[in-house]
């Protein structure tokens, strides 16, 4: 169906990732192997980041809480030569662990960003969006609306992405980012925070996912909503939101 801005008088557009804006098997079949076979080289190199010991520190926190809830995470070991950090091959296998769980985890998504940076400084990796994603951006941002992204990736894997898409750099089209560091994407209280960062009502932000349960608890927050049926996107049935084949859908008038 066509969903036509102007009828909402939509200010901003605030955009999922995987599954909206890129192919889920990027991210799939892509992102999280290459993930899941550098982290240890990338523990290993990274011993002196404060960043990197921040992002760890936070990882501890959460396996203690899966253990305390039973659900058997992979042991964290301490370095016999550094008594209390954790050893590098324990914590990569925790790591793996919640990749293949597709955790929703900060911390992890933090390393995770930090992984693919190095892919993508290196040119083993690149962004990749739907065809109709980079006319759209354009085409919006020439309009004058606000264009911004709200996924589980950092904030820093967003940009990455974006900025080395074979359409060009297309970090010029967008005004912000938004990662799990204001909320999780189910609760509305993370899109009511977001809509007092971009400084507009709720119902003049249309937050566009693949996910109905994101969908839901965004128009739980007063914003407008449009469910994007991509290819390769498991199936969506029963929904009450506006359903969008691409980008092309969205009238900017």
């Amino acid at each position: 169906m066509t969903v036509r801005l102007a009828d909402w008088s939509i200010g901003s557009l605030l955009l999922d990732i995987e599954g909206t804006t890129t192919p889920i098997d990027f991210v799939v079949k892509t992102l999280f192997p290459y993930a899941r076979n550098h982290v240890e080289s990338f523990l290993a190199a990274s011993v002196a980041d404060t960043t990197v010991a921040a992002d760890l520190t936070r990882l501890e926190i959460e396996h203690a809480q899966d253990l305390a809830s039973g659900r058997n995470p992979p042991p964290l070991r301490t370095r016999s030569d550094a008594p209390g950090a954790a050893d590098p091959a324990s914590v990569a296998a925790y790591i793996r662990w919640l990749i293949d769980r597709d955790r929703k985890s900060t911390g992890l998504k933090a390393l995770q960003g930090r992984i693919w940076e190095r892919g993508y400084r290196t040119g083993e990796l690149a962004g990749q969006v739907f065809p109709d994603v980079a006319p759209a951006l354009a085409r919006w941002r020439a309009r004058g609306l606000d264009v911004r992204i709200y996924s589980s990736g950092s904030v820093l894997a967003q940009q990455l992405l974006f900025s080395t898409c074979a359409d060009g750099d297309l970090t010029r089209l967008l005004n912000g980012y938004f990662d799990t560091a204001i909320g999780p994407k189910r609760s509305a209280e993370s899109y009511v925070r977001i809509a007092g960062g971009i400084g507009l009502p709720a119902s003049r932000i249309l937050f566009v996912s693949d996910v109905v349960a994101e969908l839901d608890a965004a128009a739980e927050a007063g914003l407008r909503t449009a469910l994007a049926v991509r290819p390769g996107n498991p199936p969506s049935t029963g929904t009450t939101h506006p359903v969008i084949a691409n980008f092309d859908d969205i009238e900017d008038t």
